[in-house]
């Protein structure tokens, strides 16, 4: 087998609401779709989310390292197997601007790119896609199947009856774990919390809290001690990524886990965390990290250090990536918490015939069938793209379609993209 045909497109996804927490707000997503066709006809899809402040990406950028890699010679080696197709991916290159780090500019690209070869391969050797954990040997030790999965979900920075309100639905819903997000302007987090544990009481549900890099190392200290009170199994990103190694020193004095997102992006940063002691568990996701295989190794990497892992999703996530991330969360044990899957209850446009959304208290099943067994509606795929592109493996550049940008994108897409906010 080998790759025929790679299609990009420029989605951009609008929100059933408006996400908000302690640096962004965003009310739609611009997302990058990929599609792959095999020789054989077989095809697979996958997606990518640029985000400027984690990995240095934009639509742009990652249109631009699209038109300026090699792809034919770089994907357009024959398979026979599913391990070879991974090697594939493996071997992608992808050049990183100065300025900007190399194992984690393109993630999204490196993503998209790989769920869509490996959904192709996947569905033409009639496999599911979760066969793909078989190809990364350190996961070994924590490869479980399991029939089903639970959630949890997300309380957003709000007024207090908001939060009064959330917590209450959730407490309905049966959720067993929730993340909280904190340090967000106007928002004293310790009535936040308080409002919030009346109806999640501790013992009954697991809360966590994000800072999303909102305070600094000079300061952290003392901000958390207004959260110990809480009984919180972590707190997420509290500083900067620049400032994540001033963490070791304080991490052993802070009366809570440190759980690493906005600076856990690649292997190397995993790596660099375990080294260095600056955490207690790292939150993964698949399109930060670089695809499916990726984001495995870096599971193993936790498990062999003795940290905790969690699998996030990022916001807006389509059907594709939340079928990636139910794959990944029915056949790999030992994840903390479990994010992703808001499909219906957050996304306005979904691009995938089925609804993937998870159902009480989170419960979502095993996805079956071949590939990541989801269909993607082309039709409603056409409604959001922006733009489109189109690359013929065998070497030659196929014709694209009217009205696609072939360039660089409009100067309202570009705008747009830098308004935009950061992911739950």
């Amino acid at each position: 087998m080998q790759i025929a045909e790679l299609t990009a497109y420029h989605a951009r996804i609008p929100l059933k609401k408006t996400i908000r927490h302690a640096s962004f707000t965003r009310t739609y997503n611009e997302t990058l779709i990929v599609r792959c066709r095999l020789d054989d006809g077989s095809v697979g899809w996958g997606e990518g989310l640029p985000r400027p402040y984690v990995t240095g990406e934009t639509i742009e950028t990652a249109f631009a390292q699209l038109r300026g890699i090699d792809l034919a010679g770089q994907l357009g080696g024959e398979f026979d197997d599913l391990h070879t197709a991974a090697a594939l991916c493996g071997g992608l290159q992808l050049e990183a601007p100065p300025g900007q780090r190399a194992d984690r500019f393109g993630n999204s690209v490196r993503a998209a790119l790989e769920l869509s070869l490996l959904d192709a391969a996947t569905r033409a050797m009639e496999l599911p896609f979760s066969a793909a954990v078989e190809c990364v040997p350190e996961t070994e030790p924590i490869r479980e199947s399991r029939p089903a999965v639970q959630y949890g979900v997300v309380l957003t920075g709000g007024s207090p009856l908001a939060e009064t309100i959330g917590a209450i639905k959730y407490r309905l819903y049966g959720f067993r774990d929730c993340k909280v997000k904190v340090g967000v302007e106007g928002q004293v987090d310790a009535e936040s919390l308080v409002r919030i544990r009346r109806f999640l009481p501790a013992g009954k549900v697991d809360i966590r809290a994000d800072a999303n890099e909102a305070w600094n190392i000079d300061n952290l200290e003392k901000k958390l001690v207004a959260l110990r009170g809480f009984d919180l199994s972590a707190i997420e990103q509290p500083v900067p990524d620049a400032q994540t190694p001033g963490l070791a020193a304080l991490r052993p004095n802070l009366g809570i886990p440190i759980m690493l997102d906005e600076s856990l992006c690649s292997i190397d940063d995993a790596r660099r965390a375990v080294d260095s002691g600056t955490c207690d568990l790292f939150n993964i996701r698949i399109s930060k990290c670089g695809g499916f295989l990726n984001s495995l190794r870096i599971a193993a990497i936790a498990h062999n250090a003795g940290l905790g892992y969690q699998l996030g999703c990022l916001v807006g996530e389509t059907g594709i990536l939340s079928a990636a991330g139910r794959h990944f969360a029915t056949s790999i044990a030992g994840i903390r918490s479990l994010e992703g899957s808001y499909d219906r209850h957050l996304v306005r446009e979904p691009l995938t015939m089925e609804d993937l959304t998870f159902g009480y208290a989170g419960r979502a099943e095993r996805l079956s069938g071949h590939g990541l067994g989801v269909t993607v509606n082309e039709s409603a795929l056409e409604q959001v793209a922006i733009a489109q592109e189109q690359w013929m493996i065998g070497g030659r550049r196929a014709p694209v379609p009217t009205g696609a940008t072939t360039g660089a994108l409009p100067n309202s897409v570009s705008q747009a993209s830098d308004s935009t906010g950061i992911d739950l």
